[in-house]
């Protein structure tokens, strides 16, 4: 979902050359405004003490605070603000443990710029961003045991409207949501109930929904 009020962003990462590949990204969109650019990440609470954020895009793996402790520290102090991390490691543990501690999104370093671009305006939308290749090594992580099949409510109210023959642009549009999104949610509910596609979903859907 592109957001039409402008998104304020704080990027961080030790990497200046990334960093500065970060900010090339950003400066030709017309609706996020770039508040700071760090290479140190002990600087950014001071950032937020004094300018107005909507987002902070943070590197994992950084020297004194880390990714993982600076996600902590915002969400504890600042909650309304976002948080993205970019890394170069899809490991499920870390992964477990930002979202325990309330990330809102977790993208690989290789993704396409218009991935980021896509991130940025669905954590400013209220909604959580991971990329496929995080959300299926994830979920497998997660989900490797027999309780695999437990389905969340958001879950349910997709497999619902897939039975109901809707198609993943008026499944978004009626819950509001990215078609991201939702195709997340269809691959979820194709690993969790073990079946290969949409007619194995209606087929559980209406056995057990």
């Amino acid at each position: 979902m592109i957001s039409k009020q402008e998104i304020n962003l704080v990027l961080v990462d030790d990497h200046v050359m990334f960093l500065t590949g970060l900010k090339a990204i950003f400066q030709d969109e017309d609706n996020i405004h770039l508040v700071a650019a760090l290479s140190n990440s002990e600087l950014v609470m001071e950032v937020l003490e004094k300018e107005p954020v909507d987002i902070v895009v943070i590197d994992l793996s950084m020297p004194g605070i880390n990714g993982t402790a600076l996600n902590t520290l915002i969400k504890k102090k600042y909650p309304n603000i976002k948080t993205l991390v970019l890394s170069t490691y899809n490991d499920p543990g870390k992964i477990d443990q930002l979202m325990k501690n309330n990330v809102d999104g977790y993208l690989l370093k290789n993704a396409e710029p218009a991935a980021l671009i896509e991130a940025i305006h669905s954590i400013f939308s209220n909604e959580k961003y991971f990329s496929d290749e995080v959300q299926q090594k994830y979920m497998k992580s997660l989900f490797s045991n027999k309780d695999h099949k437990i389905l969340t409510n958001r879950e349910i109210e997709i497999l619902k409207l897939i039975t109901a023959e809707y198609t993943t642009a008026q499944i978004a549009y009626k819950l509001s949501i990215s078609e991201h999104t939702v195709n997340t949610h269809r691959k979820n509910l194709l690993f969790k109930l073990d079946v290969k596609n949409t007619a194995g979903l209606v087929k559980y859907a209406l056995q057990n929904i």
